[in-house]
């Protein structure tokens, strides 16, 4: 029983004595400019300085059969815009046309 114990304390450290030596690294997946479901998403300020940030999510939500409503603006170099998609209000005549150019 001793033996296991022991065996066991051993490889626990050996496991933590190697992920502590290890660097955290939060740079390894580069992020994209534009993320999005059906529910929304974010454009990198940095496209959108490049585009037309409000076009982008506009198509986007139009996918889905929703309205785009913007919910904040970081205005820096690594900010991004966020969005939500939004069912279309009551009393619209027809879904939301996606602009294909």
């Amino acid at each position: 029983m001793r033996i296991i114990a022991a065996a066991g304390l051993l490889a626990s450290l050996v496991v933590s004595g190697i992920m502590a030596s290890q660097s955290a690294r939060a740079d390894i997946l580069p992020v994209p400019p534009f993320k999005g479901n059906d529910t929304g998403g974010i454009i990198a300020y940095s496209m959108a300085t490049q585009t037309d940030a409000r076009q982008v999510a506009v198509d986007h939500c139009a996918r889905y059969g929703k309205v785009v409503k913007f919910l904040a603006v970081q205005a820096y170099e690594g900010g991004y815009i966020s969005f939500s998609c939004r069912w279309v209000p009551y009393g619209a005549a027809d879904r939301p046309i996606r602009t294909l150019y």
